[in-house]
């Protein structure tokens, strides 16, 4: 099976916008390797494309050290999904942007993981070694569960910094090229 065959599906919640900034960026990076991308909001969500992907990634903003109301409503509403084991075997990864530099985004990565554990799914986190911490580095808050951005309470015009979005590109290529490793 080639890769442009394979498809990821980014779902997301974004209430000021950055999230979705975040999340058309690993969206460009995934399509840069072929792939199919599903990239939807999740006042969207096309439940049978879902269905459908090899993989699939969430994120929201870190909203007081927890996901957002929206991605739990989300998470609840795939219950029908979890009792027939659909999703089991995708690919899982997840995504967070917040506004402090740490904001305890470790803790929605870690809500995103155990609901894609409940669903049965193979985690990928995000292996990459941190180049350094300013803001135009790879991975400079040496988060390796997921993808962490930051956008400093500041307008999405502006913010998330370049080097978390060039991040957020190499996490999108990393997960599709991730994919041709499975049959």
């Amino acid at each position: 099976m080639s890769l442009s065959s394979k498809s990821l599906a980014i779902v997301y919640h974004s209430p000021y916008g950055h999230t979705a900034k975040v999340a058309s960026f690993i969206t460009q990076g995934a399509k840069q390797t072929g792939i199919h991308v599903h990239c939807m909001n999740i006042e969207q969500v096309d439940w049978e494309v879902l269905d459908q992907a090899d993989a699939i990634m969430l994120g929201c903003p870190t909203y007081m050290g927890s996901i957002t109301s929206g991605l739990k409503q989300f998470m609840e509403q795939s219950s029908k999904r979890w009792l027939a084991r659909t999703w089991q075997g995708k690919i899982a990864a997840g995504f967070t942007n917040g506004g402090g530099l740490s904001g305890d985004k470790l803790a929605v990565l870690q809500q995103i993981n155990l609901f894609a554990m409940q669903h049965g799914m193979l985690w990928t986190g995000l292996p990459l070694m941190p180049t350094g911490r300013s803001s135009q580095d790879l991975n400079r808050m040496s988060s390796f569960l997921g993808l962490m951005t930051q956008s400093d309470n500041a307008p999405v015009e502006v913010t998330p910094p370049q080097g978390d979005l060039d991040t957020a590109i190499w996490f999108g290529e990393y997960v599709a090229l991730l994919l041709n490793k499975f049959k």
